[in-house]
């Protein structure tokens, strides 16, 4: 006859070597590289299918930007200032080999912000702010060839692309409701997305020197707005403008260099019309 015998089960056999919360932590951890990772390949995605959208649809887009743009000059001064800067751009463009139907229309603003910027449709605004830190019109053509190339290159739109890619991802994920969705369509928050990537400012740089170059035979004074910004106490540094760009010195240097290959001509930069210098 057998003799069996029950034994009593181990010690802790039952019990994970590790806390369980700690076991939950890792796997949240995970799942969530995992979608950063997902939403981050489409936002990249989103963005070089946006490049493809004809010019013309950004142009209709650029449409809800209305509020964000600045008013219509209403002194005749700030409509002479508009006419140069628009003039200016035009000239600046013609050697950047911008597609017929890519149009630029440049926009003045009276305020102090010490800005430029290009956004969807060939929009490009510049601040009088930014204009009174410049010693010479060849400064503010190297500011003003910098936001075209934006343009030329279609970072506005890519960067909406990622932008709607990135909110249409996380309103899935989190249940937000078509509400969000529309606003931002709406133009409510289609300016703030419109941020350019290193790769896109360093591009843009490279483009505006050639421009500059063509235009003045030599890119004098092409550095004097990043020189201004890096001698500006931190209080007054424009950080947000600034926060995916290259750092000021790397800029500089890089100008300084393209100037030392490029433009040996010892050409006096030309001075800014007396009009465009602030009240």
């Amino acid at each position: 006859m057998a003799d069996y015998e029950n034994r009593p089960p181990p010690e802790g056999i039952n019990v994970s070597p590790t806390h369980p919360l700690k076991d939950f932590a890792l796997l949240v951890g995970g799942i969530s590289a995992l979608v950063v990772v997902a939403v981050f390949a489409l936002s990249l995605l989103a963005g070089q299918l946006a490049r493809h959208i004809p010019f013309a649809h950004e142009r209709a887009l650029a449409g809800h930007l209305g509020r964000w743009l600045p008013a219509e000059p209403v002194s005749a001064v700030e409509r002479q200032r508009r006419q140069y800067l628009q003039a200016l751009a035009e000239r600046l463009a013609q050697g950047m080999e911008m597609p017929p139907e890519m149009t630029l229309t440049v926009h003045y603003s009276a305020q102090p912000t010490i800005n430029a910027l290009a956004t969807l449709g060939g929009h490009i605004v510049v601040f009088q702010g930014l204009v009174d830190t410049l010693p010479s019109e060849n400064a503010l053509a190297m500011v003003l060839a910098h936001e075209i190339a934006h343009v030329r290159h279609r970072h506005p739109v890519v960067a909406m692309g990622r932008g709607f890619a990135v909110l249409l991802a996380v309103a899935s994920l989190s249940g937000v409701g078509d509400g969000s969705l529309q606003q931002w369509l709406g133009g409510i928050g289609m300016l703030p997305v419109l941020s350019f990537s290193r790769a896109q400012e360093e591009e843009a740089d490279a483009a505006a020197l050639q421009a500059v170059l063509r235009t003045y035979g030599h890119v004098g004074d092409a550095a004097a707005f990043f020189e201004h910004v890096a001698r500006a106490p931190l209080a007054r540094e424009p950080l947000a403008i600034f926060s995916s760009h290259p750092g000021h010195a790397e800029r500089i240097a890089r100008i300084r260099d393209f100037a030392a290959r490029h433009s040996q001509v010892d050409t006096p930069p030309v001075a800014l019309p007396a009009f465009m210098k602030g009240d």
